[in-house]
């Protein structure tokens, strides 16, 4: 998970993805930010993200990120 929240941080720095767990409801993270994302989670954890994981809940906090991807592994 640690992978992750570096890369959000390094992403986009103003964003508290510590502690922001309603990104996608709150509109911090835009559907733009969240190809992005996932381009990166699938470069630096050898996954595809197919489209039944693109949904916004999946996108919401870093934990649920990265039960996303470990669901994908």
């Amino acid at each position: 998970m640690e992978q992750i929240l570096d890369m959000l941080k390094r992403e986009f720095p103003l964003i508290d993805f510590d502690h922001e767990k309603h990104l996608m409801t709150d509109g911090i993270l835009d559907s733009l930010a969240v190809v992005g994302i996932i381009a990166n989670l699938e470069e630096m954890f050898d996954i595809s993200v197919t489209m039944e994981y693109i949904q916004p809940e999946n996108f919401e906090s870093v934990e649920a990120m990265w039960a996303m991807v470990e669901e994908l592994q």
